[in-house]
Parts: C-alpha cells; structure tokens; sequence
C-alpha cells in the first residue's frame, strides 16, 4: 500500500508512525528538522505539518526520529551533526532528546545523550520502563560498523550510559563498504531497529548492509520470552542456517 500525501517533491526517508488519540502521526528524515505528517488513517491523505523541532543553531540532517508518550508528555530521539563538524558526518552524527505537549511539538529542551556516533532511535516502554534502541559505530575492532545497541533510560532525559551490543553483522551481505578506511578493513552495517512483543516472542527488525546495494535487506531476531527488562534478552537472527537468508 501506498501512502498518499498533499505536498509532492519531499522525501519521507525513515518514516515512523505514531499514534495518540485516535490520530496518526508520521515522523521522517529531513535536513533542517524533525519534520511530520497526520492522518486520520493509513487510507487517508496524509497532511504535512512542517518541522515540529529543531535546536535552530546551523545543525542539519535530523535522522530517523521516534516518538512516545511517557507520563502526559511528548518525546522525540533523532540524532544530527552540529554545524561547526563540518561535512564529518559518519563521526559526528549523535544522539538526542526533546520534549513537548503535543505530537506536533515544538519540541524544545534539547539534550544530547551521547558523546558519539548514534543513530536510528527507537524508544519503547515496558513494564520495567523504557529502552532506547539505537545503532552504534565500533571502530576499535577487526569489523568496524555500526550494531544495533540497547540502553535503559532512567527518565526520557538520562540514559544509564551502559549501552549493549545486541546485533552484531557476521554474512558478507551486511557489508556496508569494502576496505572503507584504506586499512583493509571492511565496514559492516546493522541498523534500523525495531522492537515489539507479540504473543510469548519478542521481534527485533533492523536493516543490513548498504542502502545503494542489491544486498540490502530487513533482517530480523527473535526471543521467545516473557523478559521486560530488554537488556537481558538475548535475540537470535532468524536465517538459514549459517547463511544469509532476509526471506525466511
């Protein structure tokens, strides 16, 4: 199916889909903001309402925002690149958080969770409180690349700071880019998680590889248990075997 909109020549990279009080909303990928759309239904026209937040000091490239609700208020987690890193954005594309008191913000208040490489949140709540599902670099090893992550937030704001690695990319489909930084070594990509429960299994969907690829694929993980607290969990790739294999 695809969605309809009422403005033509934008992109709606990364979208992800909200819904708070009978209405939906849609969050996307843009330059200069968080930018957002509403709907009465996936059937209907969605209209734009424009950047709903922004820090507004020269940053750009607002990354695959994610939305929730946590005690009346309103949360957004998207990463950026200040305006004084220049064109470094693979190193300097970090994590943060906003508020407001509607869907459609502002969203103000801007923190910075963390001190480096961050992307592609996905905040969720359990029984035990909330978790910020993100994709991490990890330069210091034989495969460098980015992993599907998972921290504990002790409010919306705060992070516990003890992020877990709980993907990690090991078929050469997930290969983002060989021989990326003239080393030999090459770059292997996990990113785009998403997590829900459904029944007694927990799912974890992610992408893997390089987007300009025809390797590029969703991939996911699974976990049959009742586990709130996410971080003990320990999700296993669904795949053939010891080879790759998305459609499974």
């Amino acid at each position: 199916m695809k969605l309809k909109f009422d403005v033509q020549g934008k992109a709606q990279a990364d979208p992800y889909i909200f819904e708070d009080g009978g209405k939906l909303y849609l969050y996307v990928t843009a330059r200069d903001g968080v930018e957002a759309y509403s709907a009465d239904s996936l059937l209907d026209v969605w209209h734009y309402e424009g950047i709903i937040g922004s820090l507004g000091e020269g940053e750009y490239g607002y990354w695959a925002p994610s939305v929730i609700k946590y005690e009346g208020k309103y949360y957004v987690y998207t990463s950026f690149v200040k305006a004084d890193q220049g064109d470094k954005k693979e190193e300097f594309e970090y994590m943060y958080v906003a508020s407001a008191d509607s869907p459609l913000g502002p969203f103000v208040n801007w923190k910075k969770l963390y001190d480096y490489f961050s992307i592609d949140s996905h905040i969720v709540e359990t029984d035990v409180g909330l978790f910020l599902w993100s994709a991490m670099d990890n330069h210091g090893t034989n495969t460098p690349g980015t992993r599907i992550f998972l921290d504990r937030m002790l409010d919306p704001y705060t992070p516990e700071g003890k992020p877990r690695e709980m993907l990690t990319p090991d078929f050469k489909e997930e290969m983002f880019r060989a021989n990326r930084y003239g080393d030999g070594r090459d770059y292997y990509t996990l990113e785009g998680a998403f997590w829900f429960k459904e029944g007694e299994w927990q799912y974890v969907m992610y992408s893997g590889g390089c987007f300009e690829n025809d390797t590029y694929h969703v991939g996911y993980a699974v976990a049959k248990t009742d586990e709130a607290d996410l971080c003990k969990i320990d999700f296993k790739k669904v795949t053939d075997g010891e080879h790759f294999n998305p459609g499974l």
